[in-house]
């Protein structure tokens, strides 16, 4: 019997686990990570709190890999896919251009670019599947970064495959929104706080990095100021994925941007 599920690509300790955890708690998720040991506490976690939950080996670059993890998937679950997140963030690699090998300036376009690709091209067939079946409009989201849109000094591998990533994403919202299928980019415009990044901006203070489980949501409105125009409340970054997936077909939020203010976390839709 086929039931609604989603399925996470990218899943690690951040935002890929905050998440799973949030969807599963309304759908059977599948967990994708090239390496096992980064979705096996939150397959564990999801399945202890009475959820459901699989986690797959996946090298999201390799298209055998995603089309594999794509068939786990509907074997495990159905061919009815809710809600679809490609949440890899790929090599990062921050080198003077002219010291760049072709090897590490592909690295960042095969993950972003090409995996971002090939796990839309295996799952849209099934949220477009899932259009009349779903109590929610399917919904594909990429996870992008800082340098999906401004291509920073040294950053050309990396802002390669973002910017590819981002413009896949509204190319696929602009043809597939009028189907039924939210598609949505969101620029994650910060460092999370994240044990690999533990040692970064240690000097900045504490509200210096994007925390997976708290982040504010600020919704601003023409014609009036700001004490009054924004609404402000504490939410997770998993609520705002959520909150993209609960949209009705006629608000579709496209692209929505998390970033760090020094005086407070905000996140604004547009």
């Amino acid at each position: 019997m086929s039931v609604p599920f989603a399925i996470i690509a990218g899943v690690g300790p951040g935002t890929g686990a905050a998440v799973a955890r949030k969807f599963s708690a309304a759908y059977p998720v599948a967990l994708l990570a090239r390496n096992p040991a980064n979705y096996e506490d939150t397959v564990r976690d999801i399945q202890a709190s009475g959820g459901k939950a699989i986690g797959i080996p996946t090298d999201v670059s390799d298209s055998k890999s995603v089309s594999d993890a794509v068939t786990q998937t509907q074997q495990a679950f159905g061919s009815t896919c809710a809600a679809a997140v490609f949440n890899v963030g790929g090599k990062f690699v921050r080198k003077p251009f002219l010291d760049l090998s072709l090897e590490e300036f592909e690295s960042g376009w095969e993950v972003n670019g090409r995996g971002a690709f090939l796990f839309s091209h295996a799952i849209l067939p099934l949220l477009l599947n899932s259009t009349k079946q779903s109590s929610n409009p399917p919904t594909l989201i990429f996870t992008g970064a800082t340098a999906s849109l401004k291509g920073s000094a040294q950053f050309a591998a990396f802002s390669t495959g973002k910017f590819a990533k981002r413009s896949l994403a509204q190319s696929l919202a602009r043809e597939f929104g009028p189907k039924g299928v939210h598609v949505a980019h969101v620029n994650i415009d910060g460092v999370i706080d994240i044990e690999r990044t533990k040692e970064w901006m240690k000097d900045a203070g504490e509200d210096a990095k994007i925390k997976p489980e708290a982040v504010s949501e600020s919704i601003s409105w023409e014609g009036g100021d700001r004490e009054n125009a924004d609404q402000t409340h504490t939410q997770q970054i998993a609520d705002a994925y959520w909150h993209l997936h609960t949209q009705p077909r006629t608000c579709f939020t496209q692209e929505m941007d998390v970033s760090i203010d020094p005086s407070y976390t905000s996140l604004t839709r547009r």
